[in-house]
């Protein structure tokens, strides 16, 4: 089950990163052309969000019952875990981070609920988009990152 969950954690990560890129690109042309929002930037937004969540449940659970989290901290202890840049990202860093990119997309899809939303709110929108877009870029796993890269797609090695 956990080699499972660990390859939809995985390939959710494309799906966020696709969904936001879509997000971005709708805001900014909200923003620029002045446009209120739309259905279909709502539902964007949605989706959007309800991905990232259940990714946040997935990686929750992987931080608790997977060797990367929780046990890594109570098998090392916390200040072992912090003097080890690979164990710290996975039980340390990753979740956090992460944790900041679902805050900044609820946020950002909140942005959008007020009927009236208009340009003002596609440009907040926009920026806590982008901004959870870069973070997730600077702190995925990625395969070229030494001792922590995950393969591009789930099963690939």
């Amino acid at each position: 089950m956990y080699n499972g969950l660990l390859h939809l954690h995985n390939f959710a990560r494309w799906i966020i990163l696709i969904l936001l890129l879509i997000a971005i690109y709708k805001h900014y042309m909200g923003m620029t052309k002045k446009l209120s929002y739309s259905a279909s930037d709502r539902k964007v937004d949605l989706f959007l969000m309800i991905t990232a969540h259940i990714t946040l449940l997935v990686g929750l659970y992987q931080w608790v019952a997977g060797e990367l989290g929780l046990k890594l901290i109570q098998a090392s202890g916390f200040g072992g875990v912090m003097k080890d840049s690979v164990q710290r990202y996975w039980a340390v860093e990753h979740m956090v981070g992460m944790l900041i990119v679902i805050t900044l997309i609820t946020i950002g899809r909140g942005k959008g609920k007020p009927a009236t939303a208009g340009p003002d709110e596609h440009k907040k929108a926009f920026y806590f988009f982008l901004l959870a877009f870069l973070i997730i870029l600077l702190n995925a796993p990625w395969p070229f990152r030494a001792g922590i890269g995950r393969p591009w797609f789930p099963g690939m090695h």
